[in-house]
């Protein structure tokens, strides 16, 4: 379990963007380009979306978005993240005296929230273009690149469009968060209680990570906000004509249901519990490790 601190831990800001850092540059940007491609192509198996990720370069295709969106982004929204959610967590165990997993969700969704509000709308909206405007290539047209999309969407809608989803990815930052917190510290709890490990007593790296796994991979049931959120900042205008022209959360979410089904809600979440098992393990575990280090320095 992560210390509780006193005072405002300004540390937590390089630990968050840091650890951040080094999630989406080994394991993160590949599992989400693939998520992305799922959700953004849901008619698209696995295999199919795999395919095509590597055909745009093949390894390389798989860190589309990193340079500079996904650094910008993990760098930015890590910070935000560990810093808030450590004051939350801490307050709420020390001041409202709830229980680790209470705490560490409610210090989740208040960090998912900030970092959404703060720096993801804007990141996470260019790292979904740089994605899914290769949807150009199948219509036959080059792909324009992501700086000229990026500089047509703020001509012709300004910040909001640029920030085009961002209460569907605040909803799914504060639910992703909320959830892996919440769950990683409840397994934790647990196996602290079947293994006779004592609150403060020093749990093993094993057991800590498979805690993260888990909560990571529990976390995944909000896979549909997901999906909504690309669909709401995907490059690539949709030729059905049932498709709603200005895109809400509630009529995007509808109008997937309706062409897709529930299963078109949940593609791309074999990938995402992946990416969450490791973006958990990087962000609970690890980061609980730095933490402590940091601390016993002090």
């Amino acid at each position: 379990m992560a210390p509780v601190e006193k005072g405002f831990s300004w540390s937590n800001i390089a630990v968050g963007g840091v650890m951040n850092m080094f999630e989406v540059t080994t394991l993160g940007q590949p599992l989400e380009v693939l998520k992305t491609q799922m959700a953004a192509n849901r008619k698209q198996t696995m295999g199919q979306a795999f395919s095509t990720v590597w055909s745009r370069g093949g390894i390389k295709g798989f860190y589309q978005g990193l340079i500079p969106w996904a650094w910008i982004e993990a760098s930015t929204k890590g910070a935000v993240l560990i810093f808030t959610s450590a004051e939350i967590d801490k307050y709420s165990r020390k001041s409202l005296n709830l229980s680790p997993a209470a705490a560490g969700m409610l210090g989740g969704i208040g960090g998912g929230i900030a970092q959404a509000y703060a720096t993801m709308g804007f990141c996470t909206c260019m790292k979904t273009v740089e994605i899914t405007r290769h949807k150009q290539v199948i219509a036959g047209a080059a792909p324009e690149s992501t700086f000229k999309v990026f500089m047509d969407i703020y001509r012709r809608e300004g910040i909001a469009g640029i920030n085009k989803g961002v209460n569907a990815v605040a909803l799914r930052q504060a639910t992703n968060w909320g959830s892996r917190f919440g769950f990683a510290r409840l397994i934790e709890t647990t196996i602290r209680s079947l293994r006779g490990i004592k609150e403060g007593e020093k749990m093993s790296a094993t057991d800590k990570i498979l805690a993260s796994s888990l909560g990571g991979a529990l976390s995944t049931w909000n896979q549909p906000i997901e999906v909504v959120r690309v669909e709401m900042q995907s490059a690539i205008k949709s030729a059905d004509p049932n498709a709603p022209t200005k895109k809400t959360v509630l009529n995007t979410f509808s109008y997937i249901y309706k062409t897709n089904g529930i299963r078109g809600l949940y593609r791309g979440v074999a990938p995402r519990i992946g990416l969450g098992a490791w973006q958990t393990i990087c962000m609970v575990s690890f980061a609980d490790y730095v933490k402590a280090f940091i601390a016993k320095g002090n």
